[in-house]
């Protein structure tokens, strides 16, 4: 985490107990937590009690980058002829890679290519290929999960649109499916290369802009699924987007002086369109969890510790001091939410010199 970050709890203990010995404070006594009592010693400095909106916020660092990275492995065996530019986008039915002149092309499925098919074959593939037959005007079936005599007609029709041999039947040596068009992100195997089925010949990704970043368990928080947030890029602008997806695992952070639990986090932008920069870019993401509205709030730094338990504020008026008890709400951006001891937006509060 960066500059901004939010006070926990167990950081604000820490401060009150340094800030209790810097006022060099008189104790307060049974009779005086209620607020009656005076005391005569002039705080260093004081701070008006502010009141408005607290907002929970917090920065982190993060990589600008692309969604869903994933390999693309050869449908068959054989000598890599073609492969796309890295950094390019393939879309539907274009080519994805070619292996001994026989290009492979890219349809739009969740699922695998795994088997050729044929007519008779049923399944999820097969609804897959249909659909994607349709979608590119070969129709004269209906899309669903078995492969007819008309689905293979289809096929047939679209071989021939690519110079391919007619045979109406279909398998991973023809097509790959992937979830939408594809980046190239890099290439698993070189031209002149030796493909074997199922060894990686690319790597790719959406075409879509995300932000991952790593966040401490503690302040996980700030960053639920779909919270709004704001990312400095790379060129100095900055763009709107919301957490997509928080990950479920808590992992160790890479820097050994930092061995909190962290969890994985992706941003998505409102419009990833209007995105630019490299893959893998730094960035920040700014966080905006909870607001408190409309609250009275002091530094952080005005808080006492009572003897008998909980915090108080010293009270500021003219030359006279009154030590009042006080229930503490959020923490954040140095200042913390304060309830009851009389107080007002404007009271003067005791603080340590700055």
């Amino acid at each position: 985490m960066k500059r901004g970050r939010a006070v926990t709890a167990a950081v604000a203990v820490a401060v009150l107990a340094a800030t209790a010995g810097s006022l060099a404070l008189t104790r307060l006594g049974p009779d005086e937590e209620t607020g009656g009592a005076k005391n005569t010693g002039l705080p260093p400095a004081t701070a008006p009690v502010e009141r408005g909106d607290l907002r929970d916020s917090a920065q982190a660092d993060g990589t600008l980058g692309y969604d869903k990275e994933r390999k693309v492995n050869a449908g068959a065996a054989g000598t890599v002829t073609w492969t796309p530019r890295t950094g390019s986008t393939v879309e539907r039915n274009e080519r994805l890679y070619e292996i001994d002149g026989r290009p492979v092309r890219l349809m739009y499925g969740s699922g695998p290519m795994y088997r050729t098919l044929k007519a008779g074959d049923k399944g999820r593939d097969v609804e897959q290929l249909e659909r994607n037959l349709a979608d590119l005007g070969y129709t004269g079936f209906t899309p669903d999960d078995e492969y007819t005599e008309l689905t293979a007609a289809a096929v047939e029709r679209w071989q021939k649109s690519h110079g391919a041999k007619q045979t109406g039947n279909v398998g991973p040596a023809d097509i790959a499916f992937a979830p939408g068009k594809v980046r190239i992100k890099s290439i698993g195997a070189g031209l002149g290369e030796q493909a074997q089925p199922g060894a990686p010949v690319l790597e790719t990704t959406g075409s879509e802009r995300i932000v991952t970043f790593r966040l401490d368990v503690a302040e996980s928080r700030l960053a639920k699924t779909g919270t709004k947030v704001t990312v400095d890029l790379p060129d100095g602008t900055t763009a709107a987007g919301k957490v997509s997806s928080v990950g479920r695992t808590a992992k160790q952070g890479d820097d050994p002086q930092d061995d909190s639990p962290k969890v994985t986090l992706t941003v998505s932008f409102d419009e990833p369109d209007e995105v630019d920069g490299f893959d893998q870019s730094p960035v920040t993401v700014n966080l905006t969890g909870e607001t408190r509205e409309d609250v009275l709030t002091v530094p952080v730094n005005a808080l006492l510790a009572l003897p008998g338990g909980g915090f108080g504020l010293q009270v500021v008026r003219g030359s006279t001091v009154r030590e009042v008890k006080v229930e503490l709400g959020m923490f954040a951006e140095g200042r913390v939410e304060v309830s009851g001891g009389g107080l007002r937006e404007g009271v003067k509060v005791g603080v340590p010199k700055i």
